[in-house]
């Protein structure tokens, strides 16, 4: 039984990714502990709030290296929402902030301009369900889940990879954006799986079938 590590750095309801993974037959942890992370098959780094706060508590925690040296080793990891744009160099909320500088690019925000079809603003943040368009076939992490599957998001910024090859999917909102990727056995998902209902839960199975 794969044993996922959740990283405690003191943001967001971590206890439901955890009840997520363990609905689908996963072992889950919520830890900060150094050695809990190594030990760990799988790791996670959930995160909802603002991005400098969230990167000063991992740094504060001494956890940038630990989740460097995770990856190094090969073992599947995924970022969820913030822990997505983390990942990436910078940020421009509140300012330019530094991130993990693990993919390249950079984490932009939705403006208050964008429209739907029709003309009628959209509210920031995107907020609720939307649909996925899947841009990399044969992905393990979306084995089972349709074309134009529905996820549920909350979310005022979105990354913006300098590779394309990295983008798993996207989805549209006054425009089309990245909102997931892959690399290698590192995964990120924009939305919130452990809010997606049935859809969401087939993803955390997948990836901790990885």
């Amino acid at each position: 039984m794969p044993e996922v590590a959740i990283i405690d750095y003191g943001m967001g309801n971590l206890r439901s990714v955890a009840k997520g993974f363990e609905r689908v037959g996963a072992e889950a942890v919520v830890t900060a502990r150094r050695e809990d992370i190594l030990a760990a098959t799988h790791l996670v780094l959930p995160g909802v709030g603002a991005f400098r706060a969230c990167m000063e508590g991992v740094e504060r925690l001494g956890l940038t290296d630990v989740i460097r040296e995770f990856i190094a080793t090969g073992r599947p990891f995924l970022g969820i929402c913030l822990g997505l744009q983390l990942l990436f160099e910078e940020s421009e909320e509140g300012g330019i902030h530094r991130g993990l500088g693990i993919i390249k690019g950079r984490v932009k925000g939705f403006t208050t301009d964008m429209r739907e079809p029709g003309g009628a603003p959209l509210k920031v943040p995107h907020m609720g369900w939307n649909t996925i368009k899947i841009k990399k076939k044969g992905s393990a992490l979306l084995e089972g889940i349709p074309e134009e599957a529905y996820f549920y998001f909350v979310h005022s910024y979105y990354v913006v990879p300098d590779r394309g090859e990295c983008v798993l999917t996207t989805t549209d909102y006054g425009m089309e954006f990245t909102s997931s990727i892959e690399r290698g056995n590192i995964f990120g998902v924009q939305f919130h799986p452990e809010k997606s209902q049935s859809v969401g839960l087939k993803l955390l199975e997948n990836f901790s079938r990885l």
